[in-house]
């Protein structure tokens, strides 16, 4: 999946920032942090990281001018850092095959409307000076560097996710698991996925991490065809993720189908709040903009209550 400099924008919609903007991505829990601002933390102080060099400007603080590169090259340059925040955002995307999945009736892919939630929820992060980390899994977990709050990342972020290509199944236990043993800081962490696995291994890999002390958000993305089966005629199913084809007649399983589906999210809805988990449907046919913005508010409104 390739994507040329000039198409980045499309994964971040002017009207989903206007939608979004003035709202806050805040903390429920306590995480792990440095700066106050919107998220409580357990530590005090201050700590910044280093984060690239510029050329030295007239009127730059000199206490940020890099002697020993002077020394070298017989050119000034400062020293920019970037803050380490309160927060720690990580984004988790399922590039699975069945995110490629699209309908005549969504304008975007699973994968595409993925992208455009990360690229939107990592630019309102980098706006509150949070840091924002990425991780792709399908059968396993790749991690795409380490988290940064720097004004791009959410160019980055689109950047990683065309550029990785989607493989098969999804492990969502042992991916879920990994995740748990390999953070080592406390995160808000937001699993983007359609959720096509059994739902055991999901709700048992969200516990293993809620027992972490993550706080966690889980957006479950369907296309619109997935939640309505407008099928009408005979039609031939092909499995995206090493499935066999299956010919069905559609209305005689279409409230059979719908059934299963409705009693699938309502465990999967069941077992995250349970465990004080944030579970949201998106449908790929809807706005973006209307979807976020609601989903948003409502948690501000939570995070109030909680404090």
């Amino acid at each position: 999946m390739a994507i040329a400099a000039q198409d980045y924008r499309r994964y971040l919609d002017p009207a989903v920032l206007a939608r979004i903007t003035g709202l806050d991505l805040r903390a429920r829990l306590m995480v792990q942090g440095f700066i106050s601002g919107l998220h409580r933390s357990p530590a005090h102080g201050f700590s910044v990281e280093f984060a690239e060099h510029r050329k030295y400007c007239q009127g730059d603080d000199l206490r940020f001018m890099d002697w020993k590169v002077f020394g070298r090259t017989d050119k000034h340059y400062i020293k920019e850092y970037e803050q380490e925040s309160n927060l720690r955002l990580l984004l988790a995307v399922d590039c699975s095959e069945s995110m490629t999945y699209k309908s005549v009736e969504s304008p975007l892919s699973k994968r595409e409307y993925a992208m455009s939630v990360a690229a939107a929820l990592a630019y309102l992060a980098v706006q509150q000076s949070d840091a924002v980390g990425l991780a792709v899994f399908d059968t396993r977990l790749h991690y795409t560097g380490r988290p940064s709050n720097h004004p791009g990342r959410w160019k980055t972020v689109v950047t990683e996710l065309a550029q990785t290509p989607s493989r098969g199944r999804t492990a969502f236990r042992a991916v879920l698991d990994e995740l748990a043993d390999t953070l080592h800081q406390r995160h808000l962490i937001i699993l983007i996925s359609d959720l096509l696995g059994p739902e055991e291994e999901i709700l048992s890999g969200l516990k293993h991490l809620r027992h972490e002390r993550h706080e966690l958000v889980v957006f479950h993305v369907l296309d619109r065809a997935e939640l309505t089966f407008p099928f009408s005629r005979p039609v031939q199913f092909m499995g995206l993720e090493d499935m066999e084809p299956l010919t069905a007649e559609p209305r005689v399983m279409r409230q059979h189908y719908l059934r299963q589906l409705h009693a699938f999210v309502d465990r999967l809805r069941g077992g995250c709040h349970e465990q004080q988990i944030d579970y949201e449907v998106f449908d790929t046919s809807a706005s973006l903009g209307a979807a976020l913005s609601s989903y948003l508010s409502a948690r501000a409104a939570s995070a109030r209550r909680w404090r």
